[in-house]
């Protein structure tokens, strides 16, 4: 059950939709922005703990003895378990909590952490494309919205605005019209910055295939699927330094910077620029983390989880 369906084409969508795909044909899967009653099922899986809250009171009233699943993705884990009381009833409700980031269980009360599971997501593994040398291209992929916190990338282009050998491209869309207004007229006023709007997935994932180096400057993140499709395909990553990044990169990576920080995440991509050994270093830090977001361990950890609470 996810609050967001295909038209939202967001995270949640996304995870609902891959969830599905590797669940089936061992289970019968329906897709719903909403449980209500008449859509039985052994189980419900549940997406977002605020957004999802009505679904899971209806479900645990309905079925006082059937399991939930709660998936923590990212604004509910970081922000609203923390003063929405909702989202805290949700928390109580579900029979296990799964959380996408091997740092999330931090994010709870520890009292529920014996009920949490990390539930690493996944995509295929992607070569590289050919990198030119004559000019280093970092990339940011995320739809422009406060959380991602665009607005860090874009100080960090006009930093490096006397950096012809550096080009910055931005995919997203602009779910904030204000956002979008200041994307626009960024790449208007340099020339090394573009903002090339929303993509298809196909056409983002070669993006990230071609870029040097992918940007993910989010305040606030459940477990970026980006961040995974740029570990799958050997591009290294530049990120905030918060659990959501760390808990798929590993605590000890070294292309962080802190939240909000432009003149360090600036510093860091001229550094990808001007230090041959940089980028190397960054992607065998990645490499042995690779595996972990196979399609096949993904699956693994969802069957094993719905064993646990349908055997029980």
């Amino acid at each position: 059950m996810t609050p967001a369906l295909a038209q939202a084409n967001n995270g949640n969508w996304q995870t609902a939709q891959r969830w599905a795909r590797l669940l089936r044909p061992a289970y019968r899967v329906c897709l719903a922005a909403q449980w209500q009653a008449g859509d039985e099922g052994s189980l419900l899986i549940a997406l977002h703990a605020r957004r999802s809250a009505a679904s899971l009171e209806a479900w645990r009233a309905a079925h006082p003895a059937r399991p939930a699943v709660l998936v923590l993705t990212g604004t509910d884990l970081y922000r609203d378990i923390a003063s929405d009381a909702s989202a805290q009833r949700s928390l109580e409700l579900a029979d296990a909590l799964v959380v996408l980031n091997e740092l999330g269980p931090l994010g709870l009360p520890e009292a529920l952490r014996a009920k949490t599971r990390v539930v690493l997501q996944s995509c295929a593994e992607r070569a590289p494309l050919a990198h030119t040398r004559r000019h280093l291209r970092a990339l940011m992929v995320g739809h422009l919205r406060d959380e991602k916190d665009p607005r860090t990338f874009w100080r960090a282009a006009r930093r490096l605005a006397q950096r012809p050998d550096i080009r910055l491209d931005h995919i997203g869309t602009a779910l904030d019209p204000a956002l979008g207004a200041e994307a626009a007229a960024l790449a208007a006023a340099r020339p090394q910055f573009r903002w090339l709007g929303g993509l298809a997935h196909a056409a983002t994932r070669r993006h990230i295939q071609a870029a040097h180096v992918l940007v993910h400057a989010s305040r606030m993140e459940g477990g970026a699927h980006v961040v995974i499709e740029a570990i799958r395909s050997g591009t290294p990553v530049l990120a905030s330094r918060i659990d959501g990044n760390l808990g798929l990169l590993g605590q000890a990576y070294e292309g962080v910077f802190d939240p909000g920080d432009d003149a360090a995440l600036a510093t860091l991509i001229a550094r990808a620029r001007d230090d041959a050994d940089m980028l190397p270093r960054l992607t065998a830090q990645l490499a042995p983390r690779a595996a972990l977001f196979a399609p096949e361990a993904e699956r693994a950890a969802l069957h094993r989880l719905i064993a646990e609470l349908t055997t029980a």
